[in-house]
Parts: C-alpha cells; structure tokens; sequence
C-alpha cells in the first residue's frame, strides 16, 4: 500500500484501535509492556484512531511507540511523520519540529520529505504573533519555508510555502513600519528614518512600501531636508500613483510648495535611479 502523509489523510478507527480504547481510558492507561504484545499495524491504527476523535497528544504518544518497538520498520518511517503531525495538530510546535527534523534526517529521499519540511517551516509559521511582538520566529520560519521552495520546488507544499513566505516577509516588514512610525510619533525624525528606509530598500515587494515612502516625506520635511522629502515623492508617485499615500504625499509636499521630483544624491536617489530608470551602475 503506497503511503504519503501530505496527500489527503485517511483516519480511520480499526476493529483493533476499539479492541484496545475498551481496555483503557486514555494514554495514561497504557503501559509500555503492554503495547508490545501489539504489531506495529496494530499500535499505528490506533495512532490514527486517536487522531480521528481528536486526540493529537495520544496519536503522538502511540506513534512514538512505534519508533520505540520496531524502530527498522515501515511503520516505524511512517508513525515518524504521522508523530509530527499529531504533534502540529496538538500545537506542541517544539516536538512536532523535532519529530519532523529526524524524518529529513533519516529520510531525506522519502516522498514525505517535502512534508516534513513543511511542517518543520509552520512549527514557527504558526507561531508568529501580532506584529508587536519580538519577530525572531518569522525569520525562522522564512528560512525553513525557502528550504522547502528551493529543496523540493516541484511538491504539492512549495506553492503554499511561497505565499507563507511572502506573508511572513510582510509581517517583518509590518514590525518595521510600528517603530517608524512609534519613532516618527514622538518626533525622533532620524531614528524613524532609519526604519523606514529598511522597508524601503529591503522590503520593496510588501504591503509597506508605499507608506513608508510617505512616511519618510514626513520625516525629511520634519528634518528640513527636502531634496531627500522630494525625491521620496518621486518614487511614491512614479510607483504607487493609485494609493492614497501618493494623494496625501502629492498634498504634504505641495502644500509647502515643493514637488514630486528627485533632488541631490542621497540615498533615495540612487533607489529613484534603480526602480524608475534601471540604473544599477
């Protein structure tokens, strides 16, 4: 029987699995001495029992016992995936990444080993909190989710890993912009600068670039520095003509009678030349 955990999962609750829920309760119940008058069918059908009424942490625990029993089997290969996925289910992301790190370690040819390191990418995907939040988790999970666009760019998870990856590359980008504009709020012009030039330069294909740019227009005007104001209303009405943040940058600077247009040699300038002219030299 051809086996794949990232296809579409059929649980099913075996004549066995309710042999063995009859003889005990829960987990807990169950000894280790006794699992091993079981086959390694026997024990994973039971794992799979579990999952089915939803008990991730008892599918995990049997699955487990597999690797314990009959750690050179087939079964053995499978439970291992099958363990970090009950353990993704039961949000135990920590084990559940363990559990799918020794299946690309000891299987990395296996047909689940796009899964696996799927599964290992959302143990920190799924963990990535609102945008206030320290964001070292998102760069761990852009790292594990380029693993699997560029390991296994031909599996049924790459397309779904390129869109967490362009959503968890907005969020940090997200994290950027809340401390501009925190910066911007309480008048540390330069410090807000700083911020949102990162998501100018490093962050262009976000959600966050048109209003960094304008952002960055109130910041300079704020300095005094114009020509760097202006040319920050340049690219912004050049790229993002159709937001609001173009109309309300188009009015800011106008409004102090100044245009959108690039002045000087800052460093927006030399973004001006790469993004409107195509000027990298």
């Amino acid at each position: 029987m051809r086996f794949s955990v990232g296809r579409q999962m059929r649980l099913a609750g075996p004549l066995f699995a309710v042999a063995l829920l009859s003889a005990c309760s829960g987990v807990r119940d169950v000894s280790p001495e006794a699992l091993e008058q079981y086959s390694a069918q026997e024990i994973f059908e039971r794992g799979e029992f579990e999952l089915e009424r939803n008990r991730p942490e008892d599918a995990a625990f049997y699955f487990g016992e597999i690797e314990r029993l009959y750690p050179y089997s087939e079964f053995a290969k499978r439970a291992l995936i099958m363990q970090a996925f009950a353990y993704h289910r039961d949000r135990d992301y920590a084990n559940s990444r363990a559990s799918a790190q020794r299946y690309v370690d000891f299987y990395p040819a296996d047909e689940d080993a796009a899964y696996a390191q799927y599964l290992l990418a959302l143990s920190y995907y799924d963990q990535i909190d609102e945008v206030g939040r320290d964001q070292g988790l998102t760069f761990q999970a852009l790292q594990a989710l380029r693993t699997v666009i560029e390991q296994y760019p031909d599996s049924e998870y790459a397309s779904s890993a390129i869109l967490k990856f362009d959503l968890a590359f907005d969020h940090l980008a997200g994290k950027e912009m809340e401390i501009g504009r925190y910066y911007l709020r309480r008048q540390h012009y330069a410090a807000a600068v700083s911020r949102f030039q990162v998501v100018v330069e490093d962050f262009q294909t976000t959600t966050h670039t048109a209003e960094a740019l304008y952002r960055l227009i109130e910041a300079y005007l704020s300095l005094g520095l114009t020509d760097e104001a202006q040319t920050a209303g340049a690219i912004l009405g050049h790229n993002f003509q159709s937001t609001d943040w173009y109309e309300d940058g188009y009015a800011l600077l106008t409004g102090q009678g100044l245009e959108m247009r690039p002045l000087g040699d800052n460093w927006l300038a030399q973004i001006y030349r790469q993004m409107v002219r195509g000027e990298w030299i």
